[in-house]
């Protein structure tokens, strides 16, 4: 059976192909320069004080939780400590942004409740219902892409934990609908400015039953019903609540309504994961809720007690109504977040969900203050960190061009796509994934130079000892590439997994030169791959380095034989 011809000139084109579309999305983001970390150009410090005198393992634990949340993609090199006993100290490369405050800081308690009431409250909370947008929820494998079905929660607004509260988008969003059909109806219920609690009832801390929460919205106590009659939203949208799960809620949203609200059915400790995204075939992003098993069966029995009722079931952030929703049928897995969402808006509150509610609150009138600090290392830092990698560079491709001549060029080439490469997938995921640049990832970009190097150098010394067994330099160009292929894998598989190691387990810059290492190195790869294993058989081709010419680095003298094999196949 025939072997399959090589064609490395069409691997080099789509190679290239790829390249430019790279720096095509680059333009797009219209950025030309990496983002630096704090040690290179500063950022934003923001220091918050718990308020009363919380323990050292909550300190511990809410300065982790802000810690994932900042660092949600492991590469943005945000710095969190605490200080004093009550304090936590926030720095994040980048630009003053009150958006990283607010994001920071929430306490991301969130609580499904059932409304017995919206607006005014009569001896039966039928009325309360208005309505809205629809949205279904579809069965497994549809196209918003969450196991199981799930309701879709229609926004009016923005979600609080974004604080920018631009002008709402009317009516509900509608996602792809699935057999079995269970849908779901958004009401008007946009994002909340919350009013305090009435406290008629005493402190519960245990569970919640679907039936309990209908009983009290079937027939609310008489207390209730008149501290709800008698409150009135405040006009400056001050949340002063307190959010006690196992206490009925008397809140507000930001359009004035009012809302009497059952004890908590469902506890964000309840949520299993949250993510953000562009659903297939959807063009505004969305937040995806799914619960552990004991709130999906409450979610399951609240939405079907309520499917053929018209009574709301209400989402509550933080004491603050974000929507409201009817089922027209039960409705047996997550929820899907929906509404005038920006990507950073929808990452924040997914970020908020996923990883938790802070176990300490803030004084958030006193006790959040931010401002701009300067980089830790001063300018002549990062020329020196950049002079010696260019140095270095440069001594490597000097040192192959003596060597290896001709062949030298190879690894000139290669460098120089590699640097080209790099610095492509440095710029997107700085604009896609917040990656900062700081001197240790410089340090781990620089020592991948060396990683780089090694490679070529192994393939070269396996092509020369072909041919120094009698093979032309076509036929040890294929016979040394799977020679030297499984060396360079195995040697780069190991720096790979060194900096997944050191990514995993260390923290802070450490973390940031083992991505930078790890990025080299699989760039190294590809360009191993792609560049120049392609263009050593397109030289094969050549008079210049199949006949051993003086300066190619291939000929007899370099060798150390008498003459060169002309001719053969590879």
């Amino acid at each position: 059976m025939a072997s399959k011809k090589a064609r490395p000139g069409r691997t080099l084109i789509i190679f290239f192909v790829v390249l430019a579309i790279a720096y095509g999305l680059v333009a797009l983001g219209g950025s030309w320069k990496p983002e630096l970390g704090l040690d290179l150009q500063g950022g934003t410090r923001i220091q918050m004080i718990a308020k009363g005198h919380p323990s050292s393992d909550a300190m511990s634990e809410a300065r982790d939780i802000i810690d994932q949340r900042v660092n949600g993609s492991g590469v943005t090199a945000a710095k969190v400590t605490t200080q004093g006993g009550n304090q936590i100290v926030v720095e994040i490369p980048g630009d003053s942004r009150q958006d990283l405050v607010d994001e920071v800081s929430q306490t991301a308690q969130l609580r499904f409740r059932l409304v017995a009431c919206q607006d005014t409250c009569a001896t039966s909370s039928s009325s309360a219902t208005t309505g809205g947008g629809t949205a279904s929820a579809p069965a497994t494998g549809g196209s918003t892409g969450i196991a199981g079905q799930r309701a879709a929660l229609g926004f009016d607004h923005k979600v609080p934990a974004a604080k920018k509260h631009k002008k709402a988008a009317k009516g509900g969003k509608a996602a792809s609908a699935a057999t079995p059909t269970a849908t779901a109806t958004a009401t008007d219920a946009p994002t909340a400015a919350a009013s305090p609690t009435t406290s008629g009832e005493p402190d519960q801390s245990g569970d919640i039953s679907v039936d309990d929460a209908l009983d009290f919205i079937n027939n609310p106590p008489a207390d209730q019903v008149a501290a709800f009659n008698a409150f009135t939203c405040p006009t400056d949208g001050a949340n002063n609540v307190e959010d006690v799960p196992g206490k009925p809620l008397i809140t507000c949203d930001d359009q004035g309504r009012k809302f009497l609200l059952s004890p908590a059915i469902i506890e964000g400790t309840q949520i299993s994961d949250a993510s953000s995204g562009i659903p297939q075939g959807g063009v505004q992003y969305e937040v995806n809720v799914s619960f552990h098993s004991s709130g999906r069966s409450a979610f399951a029995d609240a939405t079907g007690a309520i499917s053929t009722t018209n009574q709301l079931m209400a989402i509550v952030l933080d004491g603050q109504v974000i929507s409201a929703l009817t089922a027209s049928s039960r409705i047996n897995g997550g929820a899907t977040i929906t509404g005038d969402f920006t990507q950073e808006d929808a990452q924040a509150l997914a970020n908020n969900l996923k990883f938790g509610a802070l176990p300490v609150a803030f004084d958030k009138e006193n006790g959040i203050s931010s401002a701009t600090v300067g980089p830790s290392l001063a300018g002549n830092q990062l020329s020196a960190g950049l002079w010696a990698g260019g140095v270095g560079l440069l001594l490597v491709m000097l040192y192959c061009l003596i060597y290896y001549r001709g062949l030298g060029l190879v690894v000139v080439g290669s460098l120089i796509i590699a640097g080209a490469s790099t610095y492509a997938m440095v710029l997107l995921l700085s604009k896609s994934a917040d990656f900062t640049l700081d001197l240790p990832g410089i340090a781990g970009l620089i020592v991948a130079v060396g990683i780089t190097a090694d490679s070529f150098i192994v393939y070269f010394e396996r092509i020369r000892d072909e041919m120094r067994e009698g093979k032309s330099m076509r036929v040890a160009v294929e016979s040394g590439w799977l020679r030297a292929r499984s060396t360079c894998l195995a040697a780069d598989a190991v720096s790979i997994l060194a900096a997944l190691i050191l990514y995993i387990f260390a923290a802070g810059d450490v973390r940031g030169f083992a991505f930078a290492l790890g990025l080299s190195t699989i760039i190294d790869l590809v360009v191993f791959f792609y560049f120049t294993h392609p263009t050593i058989q397109r030289l094969s081709h050549y008079k210049f380095f199949n006949r051993g010419h003086r300066l190619s680095g291939l000929d007899a003298e370099a060798l150390g034989v008498d003459r060169i094999t002309v001719g053969g196949r590879a």
